[in-house]
């Protein structure tokens, strides 16, 4: 990567953006490997779409991958919350999923980042 790719925060932004990338893909994975259960998988799905909702609301429609990583950074408290509230009486899932929950949403949405190449 030449000097004038970096992005505004320099070497440590490209690094912690790299980092969150990779626990966002591995969420992924591991969220796919819970289909075999499936009504857990539809309760963290459910989970996974609450939280993307919210990123809509915290992000917003147009950003980039550097601002959705220190969206990341600062998403801890109220995906716990999101979790909590959103789990059904009796689920299978809980705020012990929220790490899970929070990394999978966030691949879904970098998605939609106007520097998101696969």
């Amino acid at each position: 990567m030449s000097r004038r790719a970096l992005p505004v925060g320099g070497r440590d932004a490209v690094s912690r953006l790299a980092s969150a990338r990779q626990e966002w893909e591995e969420a992924s994975r591991r969220l796919a490997a819970e289909a075999r259960d499936e009504l857990r998988y539809r309760q963290l799905c459910d989970l996974v779409d609450a939280v993307v909702d919210g990123l809509r609301r915290r992000v917003g429609h147009t950003f980039s991958l550097e601002q959705l990583a220190a969206a990341h950074a600062e998403a801890e408290d109220w995906v716990r919350e999101v979790v909590r509230e959103g789990a059904p009486p009796r689920a299978r899932v809980g705020v012990g999923d929220a790490a899970l929950v929070q990394d999978a949403a966030f691949a879904v949405y970098a998605r939609g980042a106007g520097d998101y190449r696969p």
